[in-house]
């Protein structure tokens, strides 16, 4: 796989969004080089200045759409939001037309998957240069993701759908990421031991929330 691009459509805190097809690939082209520029140097390396040149723009060209480095770190996570929520869309798709033995085992690898080839987003998340809006927008993110989790179970089966079981996939996937960041931050492939220990802990709590919560006959 090449270098990620980031998708800037819909939630990228942008100054101003690009209408002409010409623009649009300007800054696609910007946030590729911010992404090049924190993978290689780190979060705070992402400079106004810094990304320009790499990008081989001018500052007042990036300066239209991402007028400083929150705004650049912005929407770059909201890029890699999109693209964990869009694969955890498929997942349901999936999940509607298959049966699975252990869903708990395909979404871990599968995410993990994932995380092994976005260095940007693990970049970003293992710098210390989050801003608040940054952090703001990942905590609904991962109720997006814990949607995600809830349409999974309804589509195989599983569980009813309620309160009760929206609850239980947030705290699912609260769990799932911590353990995920860990497992990441001790080995760039993802440390397989952590890994299959979140299996372990989360097949338990999916078969508790499925045995609380079985769908009505």
């Amino acid at each position: 796989m090449g270098e990620p691009t980031a998708d800037i459509s819909g939630a990228a805190p942008l100054r101003r969004t690009p209408q002409q097809a010409r623009s649009k690939a300007r800054l696609a082209r910007v946030l590729e080089a911010a992404e090049r520029v924190l993978v290689g140097e780190g979060v705070e390396a992402l400079t106004t200045t810094r990304v320009a040149a790499e990008a081989k723009v001018s500052v007042g060209s990036l300066y239209q759409y991402l007028p400083d480095r929150d705004a650049i770190i912005d929407a770059l996570a909201a890029g890699y939001f999109a693209k964990l929520e869009a694969a955890m869309d498929g997942f349901v798709e999936a999940a509607a037309a298959q049966e699975w033995d252990d869903p708990v085992g395909v979404l871990v690898d599968a995410f993990a998957g994932i995380y092994r080839t976005e260095h940007g987003f693990r970049a970003l998340w293992f710098g210390s240069g989050l801003t608040e809006r940054t952090r703001a927008a990942d905590r609904e993110h991962k109720r997006r993701m814990a949607d995600g989790i809830r349409r999974v179970l309804i589509a195989l089966g599983v569980a009813r759908d309620d309160e009760a079981l929206a609850r239980a996939c947030h705290a699912s996937v609260l769990a799932a990421d911590a353990l995920s960041q860990e497992a990441f931050r001790r080995d760039a492939e993802g440390d397989a031991e952590l890994l299959d220990e979140a299996k372990v802990m989360l097949r338990g709590y999916l078969a508790a929330v499925t045995a609380r919560y079985q769908p009505l006959r």
